[in-house]
């Protein structure tokens, strides 16, 4: 994969309480493929947090990485807003 084609998620951070990570909440407004209404979904990313600088509520920018953990691929871009 290019590094200028890595994939990039916006979301919320739920979680901190771990050392060097954080659990991000990511929602997307899908359209329901029989009934036509706006759905929303959540999907909850683990990511690597280098210098555990954020807390929880403050919105991040995540992006794609090669396996940090077994259950972190994404790690921390940049703080948009804090909570």
């Amino acid at each position: 994969m290019n590094r200028k084609n890595k994939k990039t998620r916006i979301g919320t951070v739920v979680s901190d309480k771990m050392d060097k990570s954080i659990v991000v909440r990511v929602e997307r407004i899908i359209q329901h493929s029989l009934y036509k209404r706006t759905v929303k979904r959540t999907k909850k990313y683990m990511a690597h947090d280098e210098n555990n600088q954020c807390k929880i509520g403050d919105k991040v920018r995540i992006v794609e990485c090669k396996p940090v953990s077994s259950q972190k691929t994404w790690r921390l871009l940049e703080v948009v807003t804090t909570a």
